[in-house]
Order: structure tokens, then sequence, then C-alpha cells
């Protein structure tokens, strides 16, 4: 059975979406085809501004477009023409913190805050994986959506529409690294509240479950268990027990932490469970779910960064990393995420020289391309509902990218929101 673990990414993929992730432990003999040039913070940090500049209008509350058209494109496809992933947005929120400028920061936070607190449909304080791009207007953030010709109708993603519990986790972390920045208490007010719908909708005996997918008001429950989602859930759950005390949060990072060292299959992390509770097919990997549960969970044991070089010997490809182990291509945004892990693991040499290759990828606007190649395979399905892998990433620039790629240049964990020393 396919799964798909990682709704929180880009959940329009199978109509175009891209996000690319990738990482090398190699030195490349060459740099790729940039010489000496690195990727440096200060060119995320300006693109994540400008697009907050431009995408504001000098309103108080944005969520800015995950994607940009590629080159050859003139357009992005209908079904993302008008989405901002809320995963994507978390990010860059928290990147334009590490990058100093709380002041951008605070208008993405704004719309997270507003997500929270006014949907259209539920009352119970989730967020959505993506909502439209722009300023927010007044009333409930609106979803994504586009006129469909052929059918006379609007349309909308059913993915796009669900409420995934590792996005949950990613704006609740987001929300708590301004409310670090601001000492606002709004941003933990809200943070808390969307915990506590996580955990009073999405907890299980064995961990958090997947979320739920599909349209309004009938959404249907994920009952598979992602060990990506569960690290995001403990990341943010230890941090609210850490400013507020309460029991409830600390229980919830613990039963996370449970199900993390579960899967944990003595070099690497399994994906999670099928939807009858089984653990995942060993044979279907993923970059992030290697790095993420060592780089988020710091008192977890020291075998957990064997993950690390399990990563450098089944997923890197051509001077990067791989989505997963098919190694048809780089994953952008990984490359990111394993130069931070490098920085956390301590290794500067390795984490700078996956800041050079990141270069390559870098367009006019500043943001860096999802997929080094056209189209980038992950083996996953973006309908949890059914099976085949349909869940692609594409050549195109990407925030999610390019918030991390400022990340690692910036030495800053998004999951503790601290910078490395």
């Amino acid at each position: 059975m396919t799964m798909r673990f990682s709704l929180r990414r880009n959940v329009a993929a199978r109509r175009g979406a891209a996000v690319a992730i990738w990482l090398t432990m190699m030195v490349p003999a060459a740099g790729g085809s940039n010489g000496d040039r690195t990727f440096e913070a200060g060119q995320g940090c300006v693109a994540l501004a400008n697009a907050v500049t431009t995408q504001a209008a000098g309103a108080s509350a944005v969520f800015l477009r995950s994607y940009e058209p590629g080159e050859d494109e003139s357009g992005l496809p209908a079904a993302l023409a008008t989405s901002a992933f809320v995963y994507d947005n978390a990010l860059a929120a928290v990147a334009l913190v590490a990058c100093g400028d709380v002041r951008r920061a605070i208008p993405i936070g704004n719309a997270l805050k507003r997500a929270v607190q006014n949907d259209r449909t539920f009352t119970d304080g989730r967020v959505r994986n993506a909502y439209r791009a722009g300023p927010l207007g007044e009333g409930p953030p609106a979803l994504p959506g586009w006129w469909d010709k052929n059918q006379n109708i609007w349309a909308e993603d059913a993915a796009q529409d669900g409420s995934s519990t590792g996005n949950a986790g990613w704006t609740i972390l987001a929300l708590l690294t301004l409310h670090q920045a601001t000492g606002d208490a709004s941003y933990l007010a809200d943070a808390e509240r969307l915990m506590d719908w996580v955990m009073a909708n999405i907890s299980s005996s064995a961990g958090f479950r997947g979320g739920f997918h599909g349209y309004d008001p009938n959404t249907v429950p994920i009952l598979w268990i992602s060990t990506e989602h569960n690290v995001d859930i403990h990341a943010a759950a230890a941090w609210l027990y850490r400013l507020t005390g309460k029991a409830k949060y600390e229980q919830a990072a613990a039963q996370a932490w449970r199900f993390v060292e579960r899967a944990f299959a003595g070099d690497h992390f399994l994906l999670g469970t099928k939807p009858d509770g089984s653990l995942a097919d060993p044979a279907m990997l993923a970059l992030d779910v290697q790095l993420w549960p060592w780089m988020a969970i710091a008192d977890g044991p020291a075998k957990w960064r064997s993950a690390l070089q399990f990563a450098a010997t089944h997923l890197n490809v051509g001077g990067g990393f791989d989505f997963n182990g098919d190694r048809d291509g780089v994953w952008t945004e990984g490359t990111a995420q394993a130069s931070l892990a490098y920085r956390i693991a301590g290794d500067p040499v390795k984490s700078r020289q996956l800041l050079m290759e990141l270069e390559a990828d870098r367009t006019p606007s500043g943001f860096l391309n999802a997929s080094r190649i056209p189209r980038l395979s992950t083996g996953l399905s973006i309908d949890p509902t059914k099976t085949g892998a349909d869940f692609f990433y594409f050549k195109r620039p990407h925030l999610g990218a390019t918030a991390w790629a400022t990340l690692a240049a910036k030495a800053w964990n998004p999951f503790t929101g601290k910078r490395i020393d």
C-alpha cells in the first residue's frame, strides 16, 4: 500500500506542485557549476522579505504564494496559482525571524493566527493545508481554488482543504517563534489552541495520526501515523511545556517521542505505520525522516544520529540527495535541511559544501527551485485514501525550499527557535 506521510509539504503536487530537497554527504569535485559561490543567508533573507513586501501590499496579514512559474512556464497550473501552503508560510515566518526581520515575519504570523481563530466551516481551532495567497480581508481566510471550465464549477483540491498533523505542528512552531521574538501573548494562546485541537482529534494510543483529508464538512480521518508528523508534534508540545508548565503538553511530547522511538530501525527511521497500525514497508524511504528526529529531539538517543550516515549511503545522488531511494534527482529543500543537520552534528565543513550546491538552484527572484530535474518522484500518494505514487516535485521556484536554505545559512534550528553555536 502506498501511503502519504507528508501532507504538510505540497499536497497539490499531482497537479504540478514542486518542492525540492537535496543533500550531500559527499564533496563534489568541482562544486557543480558554482565554483566557490555559496548560497548566503542574505540572499534568502532578501528574497523572503521581497515576497512579503510585494504580496502583502501593506496589509497586516498575508499568506505567501508557495510557487512561482518555472523558467519554461507562462504561469502556474490552476491548482497552484492561488495556493499558499501553510507549511511553507510557517517556514518563511521562522526564517525571517532568523534573519532578524521580525517586522516582515509578523504579517505571515498574523495570517496563521487568523487561520487558527477563524475557519470558514469549523470552530475547533484546526488549520488547513493551504490557504489562498495574498493579503487577508475580513472574515475567515479563503482556501485556494480555481474555475474549472470543463466542468463549469468552482474547484478545490481535497488535500489542500484537509488538515495535516505535520502542518499543525509547523504552524505551532512558527507561532511560538514569533511569541519568542515579540513577547506577544496572542501567539502563544493560538499555539495552545491549535495543539489542543491536535490532542483532542488526532491522538491515539500509538501516536498522533495523519490528520484529516477531503472537503468540508465531511473530512475523512487519516489513520496511518507518520514519524515525521510525530517529530513535529513533539517539538511543538515540548516547547509549549517549557513555556507553560502544563502537564498535558509534557504528556503529548512524550507520546510523540515514544512513536518516534518505535519507528527507529537500528540505523534509520521508518516512515511510520500503515492504516492498520503495522509499521511501514522498510523499502519506503524519505530523507527528512532520517534528519528531523535528532535535529528536533535534543535528548533523543545518540544512536538516532546514525540515520545521517544511512541517508548518505542510500539517498545521495549527483552532488545532492534525493527525496527517496530511487535516486532520480536532487531534492533542494532536503539539501538545505541536510546542511543544517550537519551543522547540528558538528560538521560545518559539510554544511558549507551543501550551501555551495544550493547556489546552483537559485533563480532570478532569489527563490530556489524545488527540484533540480523537471520532475522528481517521491514514491508517495497525494490522496491518503488511494494507492499509487502520484506525488511529484517539479523544477519551479519554491518558498519552502528558500526558507530552509535561509535557515541553514543562518544556522537556525526551527524546532527549538535557537541559533546553533
